[in-house]
């Protein structure tokens, strides 16, 4: 988690649900940049030092909303990809860690998955350089 610190604080990028989560994919500066230079759409790769994180989190319904909206309850869980083409050279250059939330803790601890899954999943979306989560116009 050291290499991550401070992730809270990073940019959105994009928001999602599935029927079972709701997530915010924040990225540093660097990979920031990068989306906002036009990658990987513009066949580009996101530079080495790029990291991204996806907070997920149990939904409810909104119960003072004058809507119906589902916003984030207890946490679920994080997970963190980061860009080093050198040291994860056999996963297309991104290194995967996903943690579950502890609740009896208040702590993350690793879901035990390791870097192995994550590429397997990422693999799908190769030619987007592993990123499944595009930067939406604003």
């Amino acid at each position: 988690l050291s290499d991550f610190k401070g992730y809270e604080n990073w940019q959105v990028v994009a928001v999602s649900q599935t029927e079972g989560a709701l997530k915010v994919i924040v990225a540093n500066p660097k990979m920031i940049e990068a989306y906002r230079s036009g990658v990987p759409h513009n066949g580009k790769k996101f530079p080495d030092g790029s990291k991204i994180a996806k907070i997920e989190w149990n939904p409810k319904t909104d119960a003072e909303a004058p809507f119906p909206a589902m916003v984030p309850d207890t946490l679920k869980g994080v997970g963190f990809i980061e860009k080093n083409s050198k040291r994860f050279a056999d996963s297309g250059g991104w290194g995967y860690a996903q943690f579950k939330y502890d609740t009896a803790s208040d702590a993350l601890k690793p879901d035990g998955s390791g870097t192995k899954c994550g590429f397997a999943c990422h693999s799908k979306v190769a030619e987007k350089d592993y990123m499944f989560t595009a930067y939406p116009k604003r």
